[in-house]
């Protein structure tokens, strides 16, 4: 067949033919199946064959099974028997890993990795499985959006740290580099640019490196080439990532290698690569700490080179490697470079190289963590039923997830199942998880919810749902004041309201209405409230002409009285207990009848009240020019959630201050799952308050920290 022998010339005829009677079975079975862009589907195994042939040197045998696989994975009723047992074990392994879909990336990424194994009897399934993916991450563009992300995440968790325990670096490398294109496209263009911009450079450097070794090196009759390897855009990223740095601060963007070549000697090979490091290290400034030596002690992988780095003339960080023929290839191809297609089959390194394969895989990982990529930190990727992919930040929990899904969802969801399990509202979600909504008709959003979602998308369409509930009840609620107060012959004016809604703890007008549209607040207290009022600003009215009356007008708005901060129990003045002053803050003078002029804070909450009422009894007030001995009593209140370690924290936190503790009450809030801490403290000024409630602010687990 003319096209086998034009895309597989390097197999014998014999070879080519076994190719050819693949290919025409898979010809047929995929007739009429086209790709995401439209072209036949059997330009995919066409690729993945070429990629098995020309990059990793697979066996005939491989690549006829990459055209039956695709032949019969979705039909098998076609008939490969004729073929041998080698070629039908490798379908038969790669037909049963392409039946786990999306949803059963549930699974760990060892565990995956374990299911692999366990359908890969033949261990060149794994590798063919790696060609596979390979090639779809070259056609990732023509991908709908959510397919493009479910396999750029299976790629980095699966197949990439399965390519690198292989040793099939280049693979690796590449599938970094797209996965990084699509993933974070910004930083890509940003670093590769960057690369083309300063390719000149890196030449220029190159060239005048070696220019002052060339003589020596001829001297000693060593044949080498010299290679300017630049590291890949994902590597360079990960390294700004963990380093901290930027573009420039990647000492190692390239490195300069010597591939020495030689006979496959291990005595030799050493013996030459020791010679160029010290022709090196004599002409230029290296640092010692960075020598890594893996010709003494190679890799677990058979990784063998010397790094080194020095400073070039013109004070430039350079990394040199340093290594033979056969080392190179063993880099560049990693175990798979003991395959040939060509040589006797079943030979000593094919056998090794299966074994290692094998040993890889089911034993697990052969360098550290470290070395291996990690998906984006602060991010998990859920699967729906159907297979589809969401993203979701760190924290994340079901009910996040209905909300990603629809608001509308979100909004109805009473619950759902994570991994077949049922669950709560609450539950917390991890990567790979797939996950079915439950919801109901009559379900609607609760205040409590917000404290049970992380995404800005959940938290807005709630209180966009528990505002239009509230607006609806605060319209009705509105209607029923409006009317009572109109036959009772009552105003309800704005500060009454403001004091009726404080002493019940209402935050908003809207809520106020709203629970009187619901019920909670009886119209009835309204207008006892009302009447109660009315009777003291009666009251208060005459106290004021008789008071007026007797006043002698010694404090005027045009006095000031310096506060003597070392004599605040003197009979002129004392500190109001309802916002406990401390020396610092901004106060007035109030002068009462009985016990003389009160100081208050400018934010007590009856400031506005006296201010207003009586202008004629306001003091201005200043304290003394530096604060002194004495101390004041301050009162603070924490938020915080439910955890025992946050009471010694705060308490820890006021004795590295000017502070002593007078009192320290703890409350609990079970509904909203928080303590309640009411606090009374000594201090001298008003700075040290500050300091304090700045640092119990931010401790992790208080929520709010005010002064009473």
């Amino acid at each position: 067949m003319e096209i086998i022998d034009r895309l597989f010339p390097g197999y014998t005829e014999e070879e080519r033919a076994l190719i050819s009677e693949s290919y025409a079975i898979a010809e047929t079975a995929l007739a009429g199946e086209v790709r995401s862009n439209g072209n036949p589907f059997l330009e995919h195994p066409v690729n993945v064959a070429r990629i098995a042939c020309d990059e990793i040197g697979l066996s005939a045998e491989c690549i006829a099974a990459v055209f039956l696989h695709e032949a019969t994975r979705n039909k098998p009723e076609v008939d490969i028997q004729s073929f041998g047992k080698d070629i039908l074990t490798m379908v038969d392994g790669l037909n049963k890993i392409s039946t786990i879909k999306p949803k059963d990336t549930k699974l760990e990424a060892d565990n995956y990795k374990k299911l692999i194994v366990s359908y890969s009897k033949d261990p060149r399934v794994a590798v063919l499985k790696l060609a596979d993916r390979l090639e779809v991450m070259r056609s990732l563009e023509m991908f709908p959006k959510a397919s493009q992300e479910r396999k750029q995440l299976e790629t980095l968790m699966l197949y990439i740290p399965i390519a690198h325990q292989l040793g099939l670096y280049n693979m690796k490398s590449e599938m970094e580099d797209i996965y990084f294109r699509f993933a974070e496209p910004v930083q890509y263009r940003a670093i590769t640019n960057r690369l083309k911009a300063t390719e000149r450079d890196r030449e220029k450097i190159s060239k005048n490196f070696i220019e002052p070794l060339k003589a020596k090196l001829s001297e000693a009759g060593i044949q080498y080439k010299l290679k300017v390897r630049t590291k890949t855009a994902y590597s360079i990223w990960k390294k700004m990532q963990k380093q901290k740095v930027g573009f420039d601060g990647v000492y190692d963007v390239f490195a300069i290698r010597f591939i020495i070549d030689c006979d496959e000697d291990r005595e030799t090979e050493h013996a030459l690569c020791w010679k160029v490091f010290s022709f090196v290290t004599e002409k230029y400034e290296s640092d010692t700490n960075r020598l890594r030596d893996w010709l003494s002690n190679p890799k677990p992988n058979g990784y063998e080179s010397l790094h080194i780095t020095v400073k070039n003339d013109e004070g430039s960080y350079l990394e040199v490697q340093i290594r033979t023929k056969r080392m190179d290839l063993m880099a560049e191809s990693g175990l798979a470079s003991h395959w040939s297609y060509k040589g006797i089959k079943r030979e000593a390194t094919l056998d090794n190289w299966l074994n290692s394969v094998r040993a890889t895989l089911e034993h697990g990982k052969t360098t550290s963590d470290e070395d291996l990529p990690k998906p984006p930190s602060g991010e998990i990727f859920v699967f729906t039923p159907s297979g589809d992919l969401r993203k979701l930040p760190e924290g994340a929990t079901l009910l996040d997830f209905a909300f990603n899904i629809h608001s509308g969802l979100g909004a109805k969801c009473t619950g759902g199942r994570i991994n077949g399990k049922a669950v709560s509202i609450r539950e917390k979600l991890a990567t790979g998880d797939v996950i079915e909504i439950m919801s109901s008709k009559n379900q609607k959003p609760a205040p409590d919810w917000l404290n049970w979602v992380v995404t800005s998308k959940a938290k807005a369409r709630i209180k966009h749902e528990l505002s239009e509930v509230e607006n609806k009840l605060a319209a009705d609620g509105r209607e029923i004041l409006e009317r009572r107060l109109k036959n009772w012959k009552m105003e309800f004016p704005d500060d009454m309201l403001a004091e009726f809604m404080k002493k019940r703890k209402i935050s908003s007008t809207n809520g106020f209405f709203a629970a009187l549209g619901q019920g909670s607040i009886d119209v009835n207290d309204i207008k006892a409230y009302i009447v109660e009022r009315t009777t003291q600003q009666q009251r208060e009215t005459v106290e004021e002409v008789n008071e007026t009356k007797k006043w002698d007008g010694n404090a005027s708005s045009d006095d000031i009285l310096v506060l003597n901060a070392k004599d605040v129990k003197g009979i002129d003045y004392k500190m109001a207990r309802c916002c406990n002053p401390v020396f610092g803050d901004d106060v007035f003078g109030f002068v009462t009848r009985d016990d003389g002029i009160k100081i208050h804070r400018m934010s007590c909450p009856n400031a506005s009240r006296l201010i207003e009422r009586y202008p004629y009894r306001i003091q201005k007030v200043k304290w003394a020019t530096s604060s002194s001995s004495s101390d004041f009593l301050c009162e603070l209140r924490i938020t915080a959630a439910m955890d025992h370690s946050v009471i010694s924290q705060v308490m820890e936190v006021v004795n590295n201050f000017r502070a002593s503790i007078r009192a320290f009450n703890v409350g609990q809030d079970q509904k909203n799952e928080h303590y309640l801490i009411n606090m009374k403290i000594l201090v001298p000024s008003n700075m040290e308050v500050d300091k304090i409630v700045s640092q119990i602010s931010i401790l992790k687990s208080v929520d709010k920290v005010r002064r009473v």
